[in-house]
């Protein structure tokens, strides 16, 4: 009982100072947006199951103070995530993984058209000062070896250009995997999502580490 009324007696002269001194502060968590499609979005998947809760998940067993957002929406393009970028930043974002262009190559959008919306993308997080790591994808085979070339050039290449990091493919290790992946054979299942999250994890791990050294 000493050290609860000890405890209380601390507590109301903090409040009779006018309470500004918090018996506990707790550092704010770093935000992280997923800017994404339906892959980020949990598309087919309980919201429990989406790639941000998982990745969130797992962070914090790395003991990492992090809160990751969900910005994915199903059916996006890179034109969309591109025009909903200021409202997808409305909850202060301290970095960003992007994740956008499975829908431009499913639909053979031109390759250059995507990169130029990437690029706006990269560029105005950038100009926010909020870090980014830009998650590669790969063209469907169906559009030929051209398209696809050109459409895989464009991650590499943006990477470059704004220093950002870049993971290569968003899908490694799931796509054409039909043990990991949904019906459809192109959103992961709960079992795909653990292996996405199981191999993005480190880059995510250096993407906060870049934080720090800012």
């Amino acid at each position: 009982m000493v050290k609860i009324n000890r405890f209380r007696g601390i507590a109301a002269l903090l409040v009779l100072l006018g309470g500004t001194f918090p018996l506990f502060a707790q550092p704010a968590p770093v935000n992280i947006l997923v800017l994404g499609d339906s892959l980020t979005a949990g598309y087919g998947l309980a919201p429990e199951e989406a790639f941000p809760v998982k990745l969130e998940q797992r962070l914090k067993k790395e003991g990492r103070n992090v809160r990751v957002l969900n910005g994915g929406v199903s059916g996006d393009t890179s034109a969309g995530g591109r025009a909903r970028l200021d409202w997808a930043l409305a909850d202060k974002s301290d970095a960003v993984i992007v994740e956008l262009g499975a829908n431009d190559g499913l639909r053979g959008l031109e390759p250059a058209q995507m990169k130029d919306n990437l690029d706006a993308i990269i560029a105005a997080l950038k100009k926010r000062n909020i870090a980014v790591l830009l998650a590669g994808m790969r063209a469907p085979p169906n559009f030929g070896p051209r398209y696809g070339a050109e459409f895989d050039a464009v991650y590499p290449s943006l990477a470059k250009k704004h220093a950002v990091p870049l993971y290569p493919f968003f899908l490694n290790g799931v796509a054409a995997e039909p043990a990991l992946n949904q019906r459809d054979g192109i959103h992961p299942n709960r079992d795909g999502v653990r292996v996405i999250v199981d191999r993005i994890t480190s880059y995510v791990l250096r993407l906060l580490d870049s934080l720090k050294e800012e």
